[in-house]
């Protein structure tokens, strides 16, 4: 297959022919249609966090299976699915308690390939690391029954695939992370693609005053079109003392989406007495948060982290399909461009300068 090949930092993806190997009894492989260049990717690919070299990056999915293992029973082939790069193992405290979206954390060997098998990816004999078990910047994945969700045939691919990530990212968080309830305010610091998805979740969660906030005007004005009600420009009014001009001293919810220490304190500052703030944007590893400590004891305010919108996500992802038909799920605006493979260091490149009129460039093979 092809495949956009990573061989070091922030240098151009190389076009290579990359051998896949065939499925294991709970494999599924798969032919992907369309996949979302995502900021994740970007931290990646920049060096700031670390890649098994040579690497084929990408993780925001959607594709028609074409063969399966003897133990799958998830799936089968011809089925429409979306991946996800928080799979389940389905026997652990965290599964077995509702919280799949952690599983992954504790039990990483459960979806690999051990080191004795042949790697699923490989170079004229040279094992490719497999980037969150998917690397979808290919034609084709070959990854875990459990980290792939059937979804209904009709869904645009090119929309399915951002459900995968940013969207479930954005929208969980606001769901499931947070709780959002109606007639609560909402601040969503960074208006990119997970920021741009939360601001949606919360308007569909029924908040009645939904803060933006990104240097970006561009981006604001998309952030509008989401269901923003105000927006807030950091770069020209002091950020945590306009939202709480706005929302009459403070916010009930506050979304991280930028992955800044700067930002991930700003959100907790944007908050009234009891209110949640949640960090999803990908902090660089070794940054702290600093927040006042008796301020959380005399105001009950609560910090917390989400991974991937603390999603259920055979439950979530249909759900959310059924949104986007009803009109609610405002997928067609989230994407900015398409692509082919060779357009994606580019595309990378896009979103690493903070270009205000990108939300999703997606990948599409057709």
């Amino acid at each position: 297959m092809k495949a956009a090949v990573m061989r070091a930092p922030n240098a151009p993806l190389s076009i290579e022919d990359v051998t896949i190997s065939k499925p294991g009894p709970r494999e599924v492989l798969v032919r992907l249609k369309a996949v979302g260049v995502c900021h994740s990717d970007v931290h990646f690919w920049d060096g700031n966090f670390p890649a098994e070299l040579p690497v084929i990056l990408g993780h925001e999915s959607a594709g028609v299976v074409e063969e399966v293992g003897s133990m799958v029973s998830a799936v089968k082939p011809g089925d429409h699915v979306i991946s996800i790069l928080s799979p389940f193992c389905g026997t652990c405290e965290y599964c077995l308690t509702g919280h799949m979206s952690v599983c992954h954390t504790v039990n990483r060997d459960h979806f690999q390939r051990q080191p004795t098998e042949a790697p699923r990816l490989s170079i004229k004999g040279e094992k490719v690391g497999q980037f969150l078990n998917l690397s979808s910047f290919a034609e084709q994945i070959l990854v875990h029954e459990n980290a792939l969700c059937a979804v209904d045939r009709d869904m645009p691919m090119d929309k399915a695939c951002l459900i995968g990530c940013g969207v479930i990212t954005g929208v969980g968080s606001v769901f499931h992370s947070a709780k959002v309830e109606p007639g609560s305010t909402v601040a969503v610091l960074g208006c990119g693609g997970v920021g741009l998805a939360a601001v949606n979740g919360a308007a569909i969660a029924g908040a009645s005053r939904i803060v933006a906030v990104d240097l970006s005007d561009e981006k604001l004005q998309m952030a509008v079109r989401f269901g923003a009600t105000d927006t807030v420009n950091p770069g020209k009014v002091n950020a945590i003392e306009a939202v709480k001009e706005l929302t009459n001293g403070g916010v009930h919810y506050s979304f991280e989406c930028v992955g800044l220490k700067q930002t991930a304190e700003q959100a907790y500052h944007m908050l009234r007495p009891r209110g949640v703030a949640t960090v999803i944007g990908m902090i660089t590893p070794g940054v702290n948060i600093e927040i006042p400590g008796i301020e959380l004891l005399a105001t009950e305010k609560r910090l917390q982290g989400a991974i991937m919108g603390s999603n259920r996500f055979r439950v979530d992802f249909p759900r959310l399909i059924e949104l986007y038909k009803q009109g609610k799920l405002h997928l067609d605006d989230l994407v900015s461009d398409r692509i082919g493979l060779e357009g994606i260091t580019g595309a990378l490149q896009n979103l690493k300068d903070n270009k205000g009129t990108v939300a999703r460039q997606v990948v599409v093979f057709d």
